[in-house]
C-alpha cells in the first residue's frame, strides 16, 4: 500500500480508482498549480516485465495521441520501489459509470454516449482498438463554460490495428466484450462499437444489456438472444431499439461503420425526444392585453368670463299679460256656452 504523501513534484490528494494493475490518485501539481491523476502500477504486477512493459506502452500511447477527446500523459517516471507511474489529466466530473448508478435524463445520457462515440472514432482515427470500453473507462470533465465532455481513457489493453489481425490475448471486462473478443476473431473498430453499444444501454437502464459474468458467458450467447426494447419505455422513437440492435449485433457486418455513425444516430435520437418533450410541454398562455379604464367623467364648470347668476338655474316664469289674457278668453267661452243651453231649453 503506497504511504507516501509525494512523488516528484506531486502532492498525493487521495485514491480516486484501482483495477487489477494499476491505482489512480489525485494529485496536485504545486508548480502549475493544477490537479493531476497519477496512475501507479500494482505492487503485485511490479515485478512481471509483460505487464510492466503494457503499462509503459499506455503511457506513450496516450502521450502520442493529440486530441482533447482522449486522456493525456503530461510526465513519467519510476518510484523508490521500482514501480513505474505516469501523470495526466484529472477529469473532475466522475465517468460515466457514475450515471449507471443514479437515475438522469435519458436525452443527456444519450447526448454523452454520442460524444463517447466520438471520443472512439478519435481513437480509431489512429488505428488504435480500444479493447476494454466500459462506463468506468469513459470520463467526464467540466469546461470553463460549464458544459461537460466525454473524454477516454485507460489504453491498458489497446492495440494498434494491423489489417484485421487477431490479437494474442483476450482482454476486456466480459459485461462489455464484443463476441469476438473472447472467441479470437478479428478486431477493430466495429468491437469497441459493440462496447458502447452495451455502455449506452447501461448508462440508460443501470445495467448491461445481456447477463455476462465471465468469458464463456460471451461465447454462449446465441443468435436469439437480442437486448430489451427501451424505446417505450424511455419515450424514445423506435430509432433506438433498431441502432442498439445493431451495435450488439452477433455478426460485426450488422454494426455501424463506424463511431462517429453510431453518435449521429445516438444525436438523432436525443433531438427527436427532445423535441417530442418540448411539444408536449403546456405553453403559457398569452398575455391579457389591459383594459383600458374608462376616463372619470369631469364636472363641467363655467368659465370664469361667464359667471352664473342665481336666476339662472330657476325654471323661466310666465309673463302676467299672457296670463290674464287666457283667462278671459276661458269665461268668454263659458258664457257663450250657459247661453246656448238656456235658447236649447226655451
Amino acid at each position: 500500500m503506497l504511504t507516501m504523501q509525494r512523488i516528484g513534484r506531486y502532492r498525493l490528494v487521495r485514491r480516486i480508482g484501482a483495477g487489477s494493475f494499476a491505482t489512480v490518485w489525485l494529485g496536485r501539481d504545486e508548480d502549475l498549480d493544477v490537479d493531476v491523476a497519477v496512475k501507479i502500477l500494482a505492487d503485485n504486477w511490479a515485478t512481471n516485465e509483460d505487464v510492466r512493459s503494457r503499462f509503459i506502452s499506455e503511457a506513450r500511447l496516450m502521450r502520442r495521441i493529440r486530441d482533447e477527446r482522449i486522456v493525456r500523459v503530461y510526465d513519467v517516471g519510476t518510484l523508490p520501489d521500482g514501480r513505474p507511474y505516469f501523470v495526466m489529466d484529472y477529469c473532475d466530473t466522475g465517468s460515466l459509470s457514475d450515471l449507471r448508478r443514479s437515475p438522469t435524463d435519458p436525452v443527456r445520457a444519450l447526448r454523452l454516449c454520442a460524444e463517447a462515440c466520438r471520443a472512439l472514432e478519435a481513437l480509431h482515427r489512429h488505428r488504435i482498438v480500444h479493447r476494454d470500453v466500459t462506463p468506468g473507462n469513459l470520463l467526464l470533465d467540466t469546461n470553463p463554460d460549464g458544459s461537460v465532455r466525454v473524454l477516454l481513457a485507460d489504453l491498458g489493453v489497446a492495440k494498434e490495428m494491423v489489417g484485421q489481425q487477431t490479437m494474442t490475448m483476450t482482454a476486456g471486462t466480459p459485461a462489455f466484450m464484443a463476441p469476438e473478443q473472447a472467441t479470437g476473431g478479428a478486431l477493430g473498430p466495429w468491437s469497441d462499437i459493440y462496447a458502447m453499444g452495451c455502455v449506452t444501454h447501461a448508462v440508460l437502464t443501470g445495467h448491461p444489456p445481456f447477463v455476462v459474468k465471465t468469458v464463456n458467458d460471451v461465447m454462449a450467447r446465441g443468435a436469439h438472444e437480442v437486448p430489451e426494447p427501451l424505446a417505450a419505455a424511455l419515450g424514445a422513437p423506435p430509432l433506438l431499439d433498431e441502432l442498439l440492435r445493431a451495435a450488439l449485433a452477433l455478426d460485426p457486418a450488422h454494426r455501424p461503420r463506424s463511431a462517429a455513425v453510431m453518435a449521429g444516430a445516438l444525436d438523432q435520437v436525443a433531438d427527436a425526444m427532445g423535441a417530442r418533450a418540448g411539444a408536449k410541454a403546456p405553453s403559457p398562455p398569452p398575455p391579457t392585453p389591459p383594459v383600458p379604464s374608462a376616463p372619470p367623467v369631469q364636472p363641467v364648470l363655467p368659465t370664469p368670463s361667464s359667471p352664473v347668476s342665481p336666476e339662472a338655474s330657476l325654471p323661466p316664469t310666465t309673463p302676467a299679460w299672457q296670463f290674464w289674457t287666457l283667462v278671459v278668453l276661458i269665461a268668454m267661452l263659458v258664457f257663450i256656452g250657459v247661453m246656448f243651453l238656456t235658447l236649447i231649453a226655451i
